[in-house]
């Protein structure tokens, strides 16, 4: 994808996931969490980052934030989930070295993932403010909505 066409549609999935807070903060197991404080990363094949911080609370928002990049970056690198990247390595089914990351720093926490675009780009995504399959969930609508509308 054209990185100028590229560059609008993350700036459009960021502006998705912000109109879609209030749908997930609605349920209180999500809203305790970071109270809306959250962010997303996203970082491109040529390693460009992109990302946003949102809500009012502006310590919260960094560390979510923190988490967000670190998601996204452990999928940079090893273009799985996370989570599923972690029970692979640590069964011993994939060769966890050829990665460069050492266990200590595994994320873990699920809402990490490559997302494939229509044409087949591939962005790596990181979400942080809600329980991970929600952070998952946010993003992918997202995209779905961000394309919809391009």
């Amino acid at each position: 994808m054209e990185h100028s066409l590229l560059q609008e549609l993350i700036q459009k999935i960021i502006i998705e996931s912000e109109r879609l807070l209030p749908v997930y903060m609605a349920n209180e197991a999500d809203k305790v969490i970071a109270n809306g404080n959250c962010a997303i990363c996203i970082i491109d094949k040529d390693g460009m980052i992109y990302g946003k911080m949102y809500g009012s609370n502006t310590i919260r928002a960094r560390e979510s934030f923190r988490v967000a990049w670190t998601k996204a970056s452990q999928v940079h690198i090893t273009g799985l989930k996370t989570g599923e990247f972690e029970k692979l390595a640590f069964n011993n089914e994939v060769d966890e070295t050829k990665f460069g990351i050492q266990r200590p720093d595994y994320i873990g926490w699920v809402g990490g993932q490559p997302l494939v675009l229509k044409d087949g780009t591939c962005l790596s995504v990181g979400f942080s403010g809600f329980r991970g399959e929600m952070d998952l969930e946010i993003v992918c609508r997202a995209l779905e909505l961000a394309e919809k509308n391009s």
